[in-house]
This record gives C-alpha cells, structure tokens and sequence, in this order.
C-alpha cells in the first residue's frame, strides 16, 4: 500500500515556533510529528510515504531522510506554489498508484487503517473517508452518512439546532486514482470542499474508524498530544511515564529545580536553581534561569528565560530570548 502525507500548511497557530520549521517536523517528546505518522502507517502495511510538501522541504527532508530499513521507503515532491490539498494530490499525480491512502501530515493518530482500506474495497468506492467522532463539531463541520456508509452530505458550520456530537472528517482517506479527474488544473482546489462534495452519490463513503486523533494544530493540542503519548493514550513506541515527564539524559536540571508533573525537558537543555517547569515542553538547548516558573508554555529550540520571570500559556520561538 501507498501512502500520500499532505505536507503543505505553515502552521500559522504555532507562531513563533513554526516560523522556522514546518509543524509536521516540530518535536513530540523525542522525534519529529511525522515520524509517528510513518510508524502508523507501517504498523498497517504502507510500503512507500509520499511527502507533498508546500513549506521548507528541505527541512521535512532533513528530519526524516529516505526511510529506516525494514519500513516505508519515504518520497518527497515539493509544490511550486500552494495548491490546495486537491490540487497537492494532482501534483503528486505521476507518482501514485491506482489506489493510496492520503492523509494530513498534522494529526497525531493510531486509527485502523487496515479496516478503512477493507471497507473500501467491500464497498467499491471511488473514495473512502475516515470518521471520527466528536463530542463538538462546530470547530470542524459534519459529515452525514446512510446506514450503507455512503456519505450523504457535510454539514461544514453547524447551527445551534444541530451542534453536539456527531462524526467529523478525520483527514484520512482512501482514494481512487480516478478522482484526479475532478480536479480542475491552474489553481488551488480543496479535496474537502470541492472534490467530495462532488462524489456524493457517486462512489462517497464514510467509516467510523476507532482509535486516537487529535491536530496537533494549536499550542493546547499540541501539549494534550505530547501527554497523551506519556501517558499511553496513544499507540506509539515511546517510553512511557506516569508522571508524564520526561528529561532528557544531556540536560542539566539544577536540584532544586521542580520539575513536572507534566514536562519534557529535551537534550543539552539548562534548568537553574529554584525554577519550576509544569505542564510544558522544552526543545533542545533551552536556558531556564533561576527562580523562573514556565507553566504551559513550549520553548522553541535554544530559547531562554531570564531569572526570575514567569511564563504561562505562552509560546517562544526557536532562539528567542524572554527578558523583564
């Protein structure tokens, strides 16, 4: 099986942090987001992970590099200008067999695969979405389906009378190479809103598949999916920990500093005397000074804290310097 990552956003939620690398590459506790994706997807059988990327793939290259032996052999294309994820699809084109998986390259998931590609080859269907479930769908819009999967229509901004729980789009699909066909050349064109809603009663189907998801698309998201791996609400291979803490072996944390309950503390990082990390990620080489308290905070690689200053909620970019 073939999998295509769409790669293209700039992470704008993730400012400052994402100004200097794409967010599918900004690190989850000990790698890079996209190396979690590519485990997922080797867990249900992809052999080869075509990257359409859109922002700094020389970086996204850089990362993840061609593929560790024994898993999916990793292709990267770089669109021109941005395409939309239709139209980044129909770019990769040349490089995509009769049928693949597509999926966005900024979530964080263990959903089955396995069953969504078998419900789509039961079905016959031109394009297969993965659903999700959600206790709130206003931030992401509904899909409706029959009883048979077939998707019936997206309900993109629910109104009041039908907010709650109901079944979103999960960014996960399995496609047809027939529905390149829709997609109109020489401009940007949305899968999800151009594309899909053109196939419905036309090959549309939907599944339910169990498991986790969550973007990892804002700074608050962003931590929860950093915890959840800790704490193994997630699939993944990383060690564990009750606490959900984690330090790096080259960090240099003074003893009276608290750390946690909550915190990864990444390599060749300082934490000085008195100060408190909770509930918050430190990239690699960051300085804490002392007495700081940073609580739900991420710190971009090499940034620093001057003594006796308080952070919460905030989010300091690569190299960035927080002083009174």
């Amino acid at each position: 099986m073939q999998a295509l990552v769409l790669v293209g956003g700039e992470g704008t939620r993730l400012r400052p942090l994402t100004e200097t690398m794409p967010k599918p590459v900004v690190p989850l506790v000990d790698r890079p987001l996209l190396a979690f994706m590519v485990d997922w997807l080797a867990r249900h059988g992809v052999e080869e992970v075509v990257f359409a990327c859109g922002f700094m793939p020389d970086v996204l290259r850089d990362a993840l590099g061609e593929g560790e032996a024994g898993g999916p052999r990793l292709r990267y294309i770089a669109e021109p200008e941005p395409l939309g994820t239709a139209g980044a699809i129909k770019f990769a084109a040349q490089h995509l067999r009769e049928r693949f998986l597509a999926l966005n390259g900024d979530v964080l998931a263990d959903l089955d695969l396995t069953a969504l590609v078998r419900a789509h080859e039961e079905w016959g269907a031109s394009a297969t979405l993965g659903l999700y479930p959600v206790e709130d769908a206003a931030a992401y819009g509904l899909v409706r389906r029959g009883e048979d999967g077939e998707v019936l229509e997206f309900v993109e901004k629910p109104g009041p009378a039908e907010r709650g729980g109901g079944e979103i789009n999960a960014g996960t699909y399995v496609l047809e190479r027939s529905i390149l066909d829709l997609v109109p050349a020489g401009r940007p064109v949305s899968i999800e809103r151009e594309v899909f809603p053109r196939l419905v009663g036309h090959g549309l189907h939907g599944l339910p598949v169990g498991g986790y998801w969550m973007d990892i698309g804002t700074p608050e998201r962003y931590l929860q999916a950093t915890w959840d791996i800790l704490e193994g609400r997630v699939e993944t291979d990383a060690e564990q920990s009750p606490d959900a803490v984690r330090v790096a072996p080259s960090a240099e944390v003074a003893t009276t500093a608290a750390i946690g309950p909550r915190a990864v503390i990444a390599e060749g990082c300082r934490i000085g005397e008195r100060a408190e990390v909770r509930g918050s990620v430190l990239l690699a080489g960051c300085t804490i000074g002392a007495g700081v308290a940073v609580e739900d905070s991420i710190l971009g690689p090499g940034a620093e804290v001057e003594d006796g200053l308080a952070l919460r909620g905030a989010v300091v970019g690569e190299g960035e310097s927080v002083r009174a």
